[in-house]
């Protein structure tokens, strides 16, 4: 697994498609990966540290996983497959148990952000979908 830092969110205009932008956090590789506009907006809701008035889904996830004594601890990106990402969300359970959940990439990052946890990606992921530059 390789570790991502968020480089930025940029928006494709000419594809009405909206892309994060992960860069590895140790390397010169870049991971484009398209996601819809609710995930970008609560990804910069938190990025640009606005607190909504009541709490938005990722917020809700988040706060429900500690109320239950649980922890997210990482997100892994781990495969591409028909032109779509998939994601995994890594927990830890009040007893210790690790605990992993299928999600979208779009809203395991929303997440990840919010518990500040590191963002992976597997190899193969970066090598079939990885860019010098974006």
């Amino acid at each position: 697994m390789i570790e991502l830092v968020l480089s930025k969110i940029k928006v494709d205009e000419n594809r009405h498609e909206q892309l994060v932008v992960f860069r590895e956090k140790a390397g010169n590789r870049f991971l484009p990966v398209v996601i819809g506009l609710p995930e970008i907006h609560a990804i910069k809701l938190k990025l640009g540290n606005v607190k909504p008035p009541r709490p938005m889904t990722h917020d809700l996830m988040l706060k429900v996983v500690q109320e239950l004594g649980g922890k997210i601890v990482k997100v892994v990106i781990d495969k591409l497959e028909s032109n779509t990402f998939h994601a995994k969300i890594h927990l830890l359970s009040k007893e210790g148990q690790e605990i992993v959940v299928d999600s979208r990439p779009s809203d395991s990052v929303a997440i990840a952000l919010r518990a500040q946890v590191p963002v992976f990606a597997e190899e193969e992921v970066l090598d079939k979908a990885g860019v010098y530059d974006v």
